[in-house]
């Protein structure tokens, strides 16, 4: 559940940052999919770690 919510507050924190540097669609999917992927991968790294 975890690594749900950060994905997406990773895609919601990519959308606005492209968005803010004046980014078209392309480049706010593009930055959703790279950060959404990054803040799932830091949860998941977490969540390891916590239930060792």
């Amino acid at each position: 559940m975890s690594t749900l919510i950060a994905a997406l507050i990773g895609i919601a924190w990519g959308i606005y940052l492209a968005r803010s540097r004046g980014g078209d669609w392309k480049d706010a999917a593009q930055y959703a999919a790279g950060f959404g992927i990054c803040f799932a991968l830091v949860a998941i790294v977490i969540s390891v770690i916590l239930l060792r």
